[in-house]
């Protein structure tokens, strides 16, 4: 899965793209894992946080105010660390997906450090 999350110098920048790609490849992740009664649970708290950095950096874009965008970013914030929680637990519950799991969490981790950087911008 090496070039399953691409940055191309148009896109990188461009956080709605990148997080809505990310989000399909989680799905694409989790599709993979099988399902069993440890996995389950895990995979859809994963599926959740990790396609909603998307969803609310959208929401983000179209803030109502500086304090809607600061908030709507926190929970983006959030969610990527979220992420990066469960993509850890399905790599200890299914450790043969461990290689997968760390180029996501890789990405999660990016996506968190750019939502706290623009957190603490914005005054």
């Amino acid at each position: 899965m090496t070039n399953a999350i691409r940055k191309t110098s148009s896109n990188i920048y461009d956080l709605e793209e990148r997080t809505a790609k990310f989000g399909e490849n989680v799905i694409k992740y989790c599709n993979k894992v099988p399902k069993n009664d440890i996995t389950r649970p895990i995979v859809n708290q994963l599926i959740r946080c990790g396609t909603s950095i998307g969803a609310n950096y959208c929401e983000a874009d179209d803030a109502e105010s500086k304090a809607d965008f600061k908030h709507k970013i926190g929970i983006c914030k959030k969610e990527s660390r979220e992420t990066k929680h469960f993509l850890r637990m399905v790599a200890v519950a299914e450790p043969v997906y461990k290689d997968e799991a760390r180029v996501l969490w890789s990405e999660a981790n990016e996506l968190n450090l750019i939502f706290n950087t623009i957190f603490h911008k914005v005054k």
